[in-house]
């Protein structure tokens, strides 16, 4: 089995049954934390019990089982059903008995889609964060934004011209071509699109992730999935730090890195009353001229902004947790709305993992 279930550096490959009773067994915090939040959208869940039928996986047990696949790495659903076979501790955190079936692969991949239907991982999110042990460790007022690459569930094969055209070797050759967004699309994956990290980085069929994080412990508080384009970073920023503060009723503050430094968006985020604490992009370009930061001295001089510049760091943290051990580095979902629910998924588990040390702090 691939234990994935760590925090700083430690490592669970396997926890015998008799760990599970101990009272400060992080596994047995989190499962607490996870049976009050679920016992707030009793409410929700019931509307996604089926009426008529086969009796449907109960959401509470989907979603822990979801979780569980977060937090060990599994790779598929099917992986986590033979877990849950034998795995008594998987049974506990579940909740089904020693002698229970396990259910269908299948039947639980058709029961998952009702989750994302019902939008169950943003309330889950929402409820978390505002239960009242999470609550006070969040900050209300500093936030952080950032943005990362999921490889697609596709292959480069797949992303072929959108005319038919070039179809004799089955996309295998595309050595020589020019290859666009605007005239190539997957036939695997239409939402996924080709994409680089940098100058002279490969490219690759992928989606891109953005997430808002809160400057005090370093927690998701909110996540969204887009279309990897070049102005899709700036835009989702905008989009969530503009729900954050008709949320809050205040001025925010924000810290973002280099990639976020352009007039526009410098301008949208302080009409929306959020004071932009962006990192200056003030490089020399493959021309030799030196770009013009958005960011001069009046926002730079502030002991604030300085500090927003060291917490926004901690995003990396996140991507680097749900890519190293959770399912981020390479999304097993087609489509950008299954993307997104897994994406949110991730953020849901790393603060479950965050959280109980916190509290133990």
């Amino acid at each position: 089995m691939r234990g994935a279930f760590t925090d700083q550096g430690q490592l669970f490959s396997y926890i015998s049954p008799e760990a599970r009773v101990r009272t400060d067994h992080p596994l047995r915090k989190i499962r607490k934390l996870v049976r009050d939040v679920l016992g707030e959208l009793n409410r929700s869940l019931s509307r996604l019990y089926a009426c008529e039928g086969r009796p449907s996986i109960p959401p509470e047990q989907l979603l822990s089982a979801l979780l569980l696949q977060v937090f060990y790495g599994i790779r598929s659903e099917r992986q986590l059903m033979e877990q849950l076979d034998y795995n008594l501790l998987y049974r506990w955190f579940v909740g089904l008995s020693p002698d229970d079936l396990v259910w269908d692969p299948t039947v639980f991949t058709k029961n998952r889609d009702r989750l994302q239907s019902g939008e169950v991982f943003a309330k889950f999110m929402t409820k978390l964060l505002n239960h009242p042990q999470v609550k006070p460790l969040l900050s209300d007022e500093h936030f952080s934004v950032d943005g990362t690459l999921i490889e697609a569930w596709a292959s480069q094969k797949s992303f072929r011209p959108k005319d038919g055209s070039g179809d004799d070797d089955g996309g295998a050759n595309f050595h020589g071509q020019k290859r666009k967004n605007d005239t190539h699309a997957s036939t695997t994956d239409p939402d996924c699109r080709l994409y680089r990290k940098a100058a002279g980085r490969e490219a690759k069929l992928c989606y891109m992730g953005h997430a808002t994080m809160e400057n005090r412990h370093g927690l998701a508080v909110a996540g969204m999935v887009t279309l990897a384009t070049g102005t899709a970073e700036r835009r989702a920023s905008e989009t969530m730090l503009k729900a954050k503060v008709n949320k809050l009723g205040r001025r925010i503050t924000v810290g973002e890195d280099k990639a976020y430094d352009t007039a526009d968006h410098v301008t949208n985020l302080r009409a929306i009353n959020v004071t932009p604490h962006v990192a200056q992009n003030d490089s020399i370009t493959s021309t030799g001229k030196r770009r013009r930061s958005a960011i001069d001295g009046r926002t730079t001089r502030h002991q604030g902004y300085v500090i927003s510049q060291s917490c926004r760091a901690m995003t990396e943290c996140i991507f680097g947790w749900g890519k190293q051990h959770g399912t981020m580095r390479k999304t097993k979902h087609r489509g950008i709305a299954r993307v997104a629910a897994d994406f949110l998924l991730n953020l849901i588990a790393y603060n479950l993992i965050r959280i109980p040390k916190l509290l133990a702090a």
